[in-house]
């Protein structure tokens, strides 16, 4: 490798590089159409299977507090069982509109991480913020 640094090295690997292209892809949006997202905490009150879906997803029925509560579809099958999501907090966007998964109406979108296999990581609040309490940027 000679006198290269480390850093020469990686940014000359190729899998870097197409991450690198991707993002540059990405589009931009401004913080004021991140302001447009209403993010809230929620609490699960409800899990079912959800067989008629194409991919392993549970329905899900999320306690937003003053908002009310709110069904999902979520892909969460891997990582999660149905009790351990019972009661748990997640964050979810609340202000889309409602969408048709295999006639089921998914009302919130919960959000969660992907790792590298594909499964899905539930983005938790810390502490004990109550239902329908709002998520900003800090």
């Amino acid at each position: 490798m000679g006198s290269a640094s480390a850093a020469s090295v990686i940014l000359r690997c190729p899998k870097i590089k197409v991450r690198q292209e991707q993002e540059q892809e990405q589009e931009r949006i401004t913080r004021a159409d991140l302001e447009r997202l209403e993010l809230r905490v929620g609490r699960i009150v409800g899990v079912e299977g959800f067989p008629e879906a194409r991919k392993p997803a549970y329905k899900l029925l999320i306690d937003f507090g003053p908002l009310g509560l709110k069904s999902s579809s979520a892909r969460i099958t891997r990582l999660y069982s149905k009790e351990e999501l019972l009661n748990r907090r997640v964050i979810a966007v609340t202000n889309l509109p409602p969408k048709r998964i295999a006639g089921f109406s998914s009302e919130a979108l919960v959000l969660g991480v992907v790792l590298r296999d594909g499964a899905v990581v539930l983005l938790e609040p810390e502490g004990e913020p109550p239902p329908g309490a709002s998520v900003r940027a800090a």
